[in-house]
């Protein structure tokens, strides 16, 4: 990326890992909450990185930015999770320069969601440039190329299907309990985190189960309060968890917290109780599955779900491809005029100069010298040769560099590039 003149880094790299090779117990090793973000980000700063952006989800966890070598990113997302670099290197993925602007264009879009075009994600992208922005290092390349995908993620939402039905984590859960619980507008159904996830999930139990016996508990009160508030659910206190739990037929646990919440302790039952976990990192301890009358399982688990919606949804693969290859295309063009911007702002000062001295020396030989003409006009005349060259520049991708040189070898640009 050094020819593009868009950051001090030498490469654009991604590094991360996913569901694809990482269990929910080693991505809980790497996962990231707000407060780890910005001790990162602030670390990234003070080491000289201008272009990062980070996502750490229930699915993935990512770094997006600029440096001389990989493990630069590597090493600040070890000393900021309780994951380590061997661990790392057995799961992840790293990639460079194009491929690492392709993956994000995936990501973006939900292609490489584990729920196919769950659209989650980009949101989480615009906040995580909002937050690097926040901290300075958020260069013009990483927004223009968040703008991009954002560009493509809408469009694929627009114009095809591969968003359509209701199927998330959140839908997963809920699509569980309906096959697999009797009766369920008849138990007590207690959901423990009102976080995203735990909001979707209760709007689609209130929506799919025709329930009214679902309770709602978080260590912020007042924001359970606002969620019961729509749906006119009960509201316990975070001391009440233990006997709610006892009085619970269904146990949805959403707290994003970075240590089990729910142990064996807290459970004593006589009756069955399902329990799903739709944390990362874990929040319900394993050991609560060795109970007798319970039934554990965790997000994994239930992503794993499929339905004729995501069947349904793979025939908008190919079009949704097509749209990101057109608006990464788009983006890779305006990369490719990075390669020549340093030149063409020599060239337009040194024309500009030319016309100064040219102007300077006409006004003294002659009489009523129209100097507002001769500015409109000049100014023109290379504001017309300056579009021949980017234009010309834009054209030939594969003679660029040549075509470069000789700009620069033609009207001396070496100095006024320095």
């Amino acid at each position: 990326m050094e020819d593009y003149h868009i950051s001090k880094g030498k490469h654009f790299y991604t590094i991360g890992l996913s569901y694809k090779k990482a269990d929910a117990e080693i991505r809980g090793h790497f996962s990231l909450d707000d407060e780890s973000k910005k001790r990162l980000l602030q670390q990234a700063k003070e080491e000289g990185i201008d272009g990062i952006l980070i996502t750490s989800t229930c699915n993935r966890t990512e770094i997006y930015g600029f440096a001389e070598h990989p493990f630069q990113l590597i090493k600040l997302l070890c000393e900021h999770t309780h994951g380590t670099v061997e661990e790392f290197e057995k799961v992840a993925y790293v990639h460079k320069n194009k491929k690492a602007i392709s993956h994000m264009f995936r990501v973006g879009t939900g292609l490489d969601s584990q729920i196919l075009g769950d659209f989650e994600i980009i949101s989480q992208l615009r906040h995580a440039f909002a937050r690097s922005k926040e901290f300075d290092v958020a260069n013009p390349f990483l927004e223009r190329l968040v703008n991009a995908v954002i560009q493509a993620s809408k469009k694929i939402k627009n114009e095809t299907e591969i968003s359509s039905g209701a199927t998330s984590v959140s839908f997963a859960s809920v699509q569980y309990i309906l096959n697999n619980v009797e009766n369920v507008s008849e138990k007590n159904i207690l959901l423990f985190g009102t976080g995203k996830i735990g909001r979707n999930t209760c709007e689609n139990l209130v929506k799919h189960t025709q329930n009214d016996h679902i309770t709602l508990i978080n260590r912020t009160k007042d924001k359970a309060e606002k969620i019961a508030g729509k749906f006119s659910l009960t509201v316990k206190d975070y001391a009440d968890l233990q006997a709610e739990i006892r009085k619970a037929d269904i146990l949805i646990v959403a707290t994003g917290a970075q240590n089990p919440t729910i142990s064996k302790e807290l459970i004593y039952c006589k009756k069955d109780l399902l329990v799903l976990d739709l944390s990362i990192p874990k929040n319900v301890s394993e050991d609560v599955a060795d109970l007798e009358n319970v039934q554990l399982l965790h997000l994994d688990q239930l992503s794993r779900i499929t339905d004729e919606t995501l069947e349904r949804r793979k025939q908008f693969i190919p079009q949704a491809e097509a749209i990101i290859s057109e608006v990464e295309g788009d983006f890779n063009k305006w990369l490719e005029t990075r390669k020549f911007a340093p030149t063409i702002k020599a060239l337009k000062k040194k024309l500009r100069t030319m016309k100064d001295a040219e102007l300077d020396f006409q006004r003294k030989k002659i009489a009523d010298f129209n100097d507002e003409q001769a500015e409109i006009v000049s100014n023109r005349i290379i504001q017309k040769i300056m579009k021949h060259f980017a234009n010309h520049l834009k054209g030939d991708s594969n003679t660029t560099d040549e075509s470069l040189e000789l700009i620069q070898k033609v009207f001396q640009l070496e100095e006024l590039q320095k």
